[in-house]
């Protein structure tokens, strides 16, 4: 189940990542599918129910984002860190799902994986300041 989230949560990711890349509009839950297939095994009711939790509260997201990181205007960020940010604030601050630890350390693992360890660093700090504040 854990490699099943991982996988959602970055198939969550490259939507977002896309959607911002794009001129053209994408539709999220096609995009998710695709993406999802791509991995191999995702939990896709937790990967909608993720992407959609984003874009619903998405400008709550930004603005926790946002005030735990100063000074770091959001469109300053880079679009990877800024992608897993938003996941990883919406389930601190919206989920139930996984402890705030669990979500801090994909976030982080993810933040790595398809960014830099300067990334994974700021994903960690901005994340771990969102917890703290609950």
């Amino acid at each position: 189940m854990a490699r099943r989230r991982h996988l959602s949560r970055i198939a969550v990711m490259q939507v977002l990542f896309e959607r911002e890349k794009r001129q053209e509009l994408i539709e999220p839950q096609s995009a998710l599918l695709r993406d999802g297939q791509e991995l191999g095994e995702i939990d896709t009711p937790f990967a909608e129910a993720l992407l959609d939790g984003v874009l619903t509260r998405e400008r709550e997201v930004i603005e926790s984002v946002q005030k735990h990181a100063p000074e770091w205007p959001i469109e300053r960020m880079d679009p990877i860190s800024r992608s897993i940010l938003l996941i990883g604030a919406y389930e601190l601050l919206f989920g139930a799902d996984a402890p705030a630890a669990v979500v801090m350390n994909e976030a982080i693992e993810i933040a790595k994986e398809y960014g830099t360890e300067e990334g994974g660093k700021f994903v960690n700090g901005v994340l771990n300041a969102i917890a703290h504040a609950k």
